[in-house]
């Protein structure tokens, strides 16, 4: 640092760089296509922000796998993020923690631990054995767990009615026709004979067809 420090000798700490001005005409170095080149994806505004996984427009890795097994359509709904989560408790985990002639609620079930809050749906099922008489309120019940609180003298109470599904009938394929009635249908039918014509004259026996009659005469 000089000794005498005056405005002529300041000087800054770091070498200054000058800001790149592009479009400002052709002798400016950085004119015309402002470094950007000729057309194309990269001359066009936004091309240096793409999202990630892009690729240029063409079919992207995540859509040309394989997607993972399970069902999708509408009818298998919930799936993926319309999934309806419930909070499974186990009957074993009633017998553990409730007595005999409780009221088994959501608050109460929160209260004893089994679960974290109310705002979930809870799913009573059937795992375990339950000998305690209980009066159970969730939001569903399996068909295993509704059957051994019945037969434990409780009382099952479903916040919500299970869904039936509904069942796909399939239409009928027509009956194939029996073979003896196409045969039937393939019979030419016998013609008529007309008033006023005579039957066709069979040739009996001892008698010459007319052919060989008519060269019998001649001769």
């Amino acid at each position: 640092m000089p000794d005498d420090l005056s405005l002529s000798t300041l000087k800054p700490a770091q070498k200054r760089e000058a800001r790149k001005r592009v479009g400002r005409g052709l002798g400016s170095g950085k004119g015309r296509y402002s470094g950007r080149g000729i057309k194309g994806q990269k001359s066009r505004s936004g091309s240096h922000n793409m999202r990630p996984g892009f690729e240029g427009g063409q079919m992207p890795i995540y859509m040309r796998l394989g997607k993972q097994r399970g069902p999708y359509s509408k009818d298998a709904m919930p799936v993926g993020p319309h999934r309806t989560s419930t909070v499974p408790v186990n009957l074993r985990d009633l017998e553990r923690v409730f007595a005999s002639g409780d009221e088994v609620t959501l608050e109460t079930l929160r209260e004893k631990g089994l679960i974290k809050n109310t705002k979930t749906d809870v799913k009573i099922l059937g795992t375990g054995e339950l000998k305690k008489k209980l009066s159970v309120t969730a939001h569903a019940f399996s068909a295993t767990a509704r059957e051994k609180i019945e037969a434990a003298g409780g009382k099952v109470t479903a916040l919500r009615e299970p869904v039936e599904k509904k069942k796909r009938t399939r239409r009928a394929k027509p009956k194939a026709e029996a073979p003896e009635a196409e045969a039937a249908e393939t019979v030419e039918p016998i013609e008529e004979v007309g008033a006023g014509h005579a039957p066709p004259a069979e040739v009996g026996e001892g008698h010459a067809p007319p052919a060989e009659q008519a060269k019998a005469d001649g001769s």
